[in-house]
């Protein structure tokens, strides 16, 4: 991959040249080398190229090609494409992959796609589109191979030759009884180191790992890396093995809902489109109803300042120290809450854990606290007051900060890892409570603190 992104330019330039002159021979074997997902990425570039230089392909690369690309792109493809066209290409796709694209299309695009399906695969769809969004149901495929339990190796091994071709995986195979209830499971590589006589029964491994059609798609891709399958069955209410989740199913859902974590994180509504190609009103979009509520939320910032104002009017230079108390303490507060939020997206910690969370939290506070407070006691005494002669920075003044910043870190750090727990324990995303919404709270939190220490240790 590394090598690829060296060579991208030249390649396009490459193809540039040799579609201007009409060498489509040359352009076919350009391609044909590379990758499906290499591929895809080049015609990122190549706009109304694309359906041209697609036709090129061989139709099962072009079938792998046509996956990797965008929702946008396909659409444009499947616009240009006959109705024979369109079936040779779905006839190439896997069945979760014919549905992820069902799910991106409009209408007008998928009565068209199911047009063209035969009616098992058709039907096969719709029962996959009936499951919530979020359900291993919806990514999971029914392309797998199923073995049953009195078949001898030789038999199995015919059954995968023949049926394999049309499969997601033959890597892992799932034995069944005759009501299609899940009783063991075995690799490939048991299979052929087997003897041809050996009973499937016999050498299957019935220590089952398995999700259920309803279970949060996230969890059954943490399960697929815990255990590291290649391949997890999924079964339904009833135990009957229903289809599988393959470990590249796995990895689109955990950088899809990583993405949308990080996006939550930074006060975004969640995109599922790549940053250059969403547009600039879905951009504003996404970002202003976030920024809307943190900017009201921060008034109680300003109302704080408001009530305290004849105390900043007697001691002024206790304002200089206001934008370093709020960073400091939505620093503290971000790193316990981007470490907590990890820990919950990983199933590390959960809402019975929230008091060790909370007093893990608490003493590494106060070690935080002390440490910055007596490193800011010194800078304050030799910077400030005795490098930039500044005779307001009295001892007493020095004393009133560091201790606003020990609680201020304290506070910070017990909101930023309860906030998350709290927030998974009623049913919404840890990660919306990170940074902008916990920074908001804890500045708060901080100019209180701040103000009462002052009225009370220098009487203002």
């Amino acid at each position: 991959m590394f090598e690829f992104e060296h060579e991208r330019e030249e390649l396009l330039k490459n193809i540039e040249d040799l579609f201007s002159r009409k060498q489509y021979a040359a352009l076919r074997d350009l391609l044909l080398p590379l990758e499906a997902a290499d591929i895809a990425f080049l015609f990122d570039d190549l706009d109304e190229r694309v359906p041209v230089l697609f036709r090129l392909l061989p139709k099962e690369l072009a079938a792998e090609v046509f996956v990797e690309l965008e929702s946008d792109q396909q659409e444009l493809l499947m616009q240009g494409f006959s109705n024979s066209e369109l079936r040779e290409v779905l006839e190439e796709l896997y069945l979760d992959d014919t549905v992820d694209i069902v799910e991106e299309m409009p209408a007008n695009v998928v009565r068209r796609i199911l047009s063209q399906c035969d009616p098992d695969m058709r039907k096969s769809i719709n029962e996959i589109l009936k499951y919530p969004e979020d359900s291993t149901g919806s990514i999971m495929t029914t392309e797998f191979v199923d073995l049953k339990a009195n078949m001898t190796v030789e038999d199995a091994l015919k059954r995968i030759r023949r049926t394999g071709p049309d499969k997601e995986t033959i890597n892992m195979c799932f034995v069944m009884d005759q009501q299609r209830h899940l009783i063991g499971v075995l690799s490939i590589r048991t299979l052929l180191l087997a003897e041809d006589d050996d009973i499937i029964g016999d050498i299957m491994e019935t220590n089952l790992v398995s999700v259920s059609t309803l279970d949060d798609r996230e969890t059954t891709a943490l399960a697929l890396s815990k255990y590291d399958f290649l391949a997890l069955p999924v079964v339904d209410k009833e135990n009957r093995l229903v289809g599988i989740v393959t470990v590249d199913d796995a990895i689109d859902v955990l950088e899809e809902e990583t993405t949308e974590d990080i996006e939550l994180m930074a006060a975004m509504l969640p995109s599922d489109k790549p940053y250059l190609r969403t547009g600039i009103f879905e951009t504003w979009k996404a970002r202003t109803p976030w920024l809307l509520v943190l900017m009201l939320s921060a008034t109680f910032t300003g109302i704080i300042l408001t009530h305290f104002e004849g105390a900043l009017m007697s001691c002024a230079i206790l304002t200089s120290f206001v934008p370093m108390l709020s960073g400091t303490g939505g620093n503290s507060g971000t790193q316990a809450s981007t470490a907590i939020i990890r820990a919950l997206s990983l199933n590390e910690v959960r809402f019975s854990d929230c008091l060790r969370v909370l007093w893990k939290e608490l003493r590494v506070s106060i070690a935080c606290g002390v440490c910055l407070a007596a490193a800011n006691f010194v800078k304050m005494m030799l910077v400030d007051r005795m490098l930039l002669n500044n005779p307001d920075v009295t001892p007493m003044v020095a004393l009133v900060v560091c201790m606003t910043l020990v609680c201020t870190v304290i506070c910070a750090k017990l909101v930023g890892c309860s906030l998350p727990i709290l927030a998974q324990k009623i049913g919404f995303d840890p990660a919306v409570m990170a940074s902008p919404f916990i920074s908001t709270i804890v500045d708060a939190l901080s100019l209180l603190i701040y103000f009462r220490l002052a009225s009370s240790i220098l009487g203002i």
